[in-house]
């Protein structure tokens, strides 16, 4: 299959990749990244096949589902002694590298 952009053939692998790699050939436990050895929580699992058949599967708002900021303040409180305006300082993103690139830029950059 044709590459969308040939100047991504251009970049170098993710550090994740050779890490798995590695892993995989060593035999190792992967902890470069989230790969979990167990299927999880079985009422976790019906949480969320509920909440698809109820139509939460819309996209969120920008900043995230207000109740997650909000949850996300309370646990800085409880575990931290923060206190945190989780409509002000709370933003949700689908992963820390989503984050941490989002912030490592200006304000102009972000646009």
């Amino acid at each position: 299959m044709k590459p969308l952009n040939h100047q991504l053939t251009q970049l170098p692998t993710t550090i994740f990749t050779v890490m798995s790699a590695l892993a995989s050939e060593h035999g190792a436990i992967n902890l470069g990244q989230g790969f979990p050895d167990t299927e999880g929580p079985a009422h976790l699992t019906e949480v969320a096949a509920q909440a698809l058949q109820d139509g939460r599967n819309q996209y969120a708002p920008l900043t995230g589902l207000p109740e997650l900021r909000e949850a996300v303040a309370r646990s800085n409180a409880r575990f931290y002694g923060l206190q945190i305006d989780p409509a002000r300082e709370v933003i949700v993103t689908s992963g820390a590298t989503e984050g941490a690139g989002l912030f490592s830029r200006g304000p102009a950059e972000s646009r």
